[in-house]
């Protein structure tokens, strides 16, 4: 293989698919990169088995040809060359790195060892075609709310599914819950996606291009005209998570989100020693929400905004996720909405119809 490539794109196609190839895999092949000429462009691409993300470059090929290296290394090492045209050579075993001044030749290991890139069943499959920039939001949004405990692997991915004729995805940790609405859809899809795919997605796709997501029975895949990233899905069921939503509340809160979120952090202070732990009091005769913390050697803090509230209410909650909501939600007012001390709170736009809800379950007072 003999090919020229500019230096800022091969950097940034390496860096995005480095993490993936696994420095602690006992298979060596699976710490390299699959670098390939393939109908007129370069291919690079990694997998640990359970993702796989490819990569096309447009490149000038004097020599087809293919070769897999360490990961890390060579994108370390393209990444500190200038801004110019790198040349790559592969001769048996080894690449050769060029590129001005600089040269190095990297031992690899032969390309037929590295395992055959995976597939989606096009036969068995349905997709959905969303813009970069909805995509990205609606998993920001979402896989706040995502488990990070593996005994319990279907809350460790975000569940993409239809409803009434909707795309939502949703996510939960039972101590909270996400749920954002995309578009409308005839296709019928219950899929649960890993988080790890897609913090993968969100750091390799550009933000100015369409994306095609293609589900079949065990596999998802995100397609643009330069990457596929095909992960396997998370095996199970997701729980019945709307049930968890109040159809109405009994005290409703609206409040500006900027005046919340003020007051909030300044609690959350005071709340490091009660594992984050604030009270907060809506006081409809005189429209105010009062958000109280106490740490015990340090003192205590009463902060207030006003707000539009339909009755008196209290509830604790962990101040770590109020202030993360406030971080992903969009608008400049908020509902926050509650019945008694013991159920579930729900913050979301002040909008008509919101495409997005977040449930925090409370905390004993």
């Amino acid at each position: 293989m003999k090919v020229s490539v500019s230096q800022e794109k091969f950097a940034k196609a390496l860096n995005n698919i480095k993490d993936i190839a696994s420095s602690r895999n006992e298979l060596a092949v699976l710490n390299n990169i699959l670098i390939r000429t393939d109908e007129g462009r370069l291919l690079i691409a990694g997998t640990n088995l359970e993702i796989a993300s490819t990569q096309y470059l447009s490149v000038k090929i004097d020599k087809p040809g293919s070769i897999t290296i360490p990961a890390r290394l060579v994108s370390e090492f393209v990444s500190n060359l200038p801004n110019d045209i790198v040349n790559l050579e592969v001769e048996k075993d080894h690449l050769k790195i060029t590129s001005g001044n600089f040269s190095s030749i990297i031992n690899g290991i032969v390309a037929d060892e590295f395992p055959e890139l995976p597939t989606v069943d096009s036969k068995e499959s349905v997709s959905v075609q969303l813009s970069i920039e909805d995509l990205k939001k609606a998993i920001s949004q979402t896989k706040i709310a995502v488990s990070s405990d593996m005994s319990r692997p279907v809350l460790t991915g975000v569940y993409w599914h239809t409803y009434e004729g909707f795309l939502y995805l949703a996510a939960t940790d039972g101590y909270r819950l996400a749920e954002k609405r995309l578009i409308k859809t005839d296709i019928e899809l219950s899929a649960i996606i890993p988080a790890s795919t897609l913090n993968e997605v969100v750091k390799s796709i550009d933000d100015t291009i369409d994306v095609e997501v293609i589900f079949d029975e065990s596999q998802v895949c995100f397609k643009t005209d330069n990457i596929e990233i095909i992960s396997r899905l998370i095996d199970g069921r997701f729980p019945d998570y709307r049930q968890l939503i109040p159809d109405k509340s009994e005290t409703e809160v609206r409040i500006n989100k900027a005046d919340f979120a003020r007051v909030t952090k300044i609690a959350a202070l005071f709340a490091r020693e009660s594992g984050g732990g604030i009270t907060l009091k809506a006081s409809k005769d005189n429209s105010l929400l009062s958000i109280h913390s106490i740490a015990s050697e340090l003192g205590e803090n009463t902060s207030e905004a006003n707000a539009t509230i339909s009755a008196d209410g209290q509830i604790t909650l962990n101040s770590r996720y109020l202030n993360e909501v406030f971080n992903i939600i969009e608008g400049t007012d908020l509902i926050f909405s509650f019945n008694g001390k013991l159920a579930p709170c729900l913050i979301q736009e002040d909008i008509k119809k919101p495409d997005y809800k977040h449930i925090i379950m409370p905390m004993k007072s």
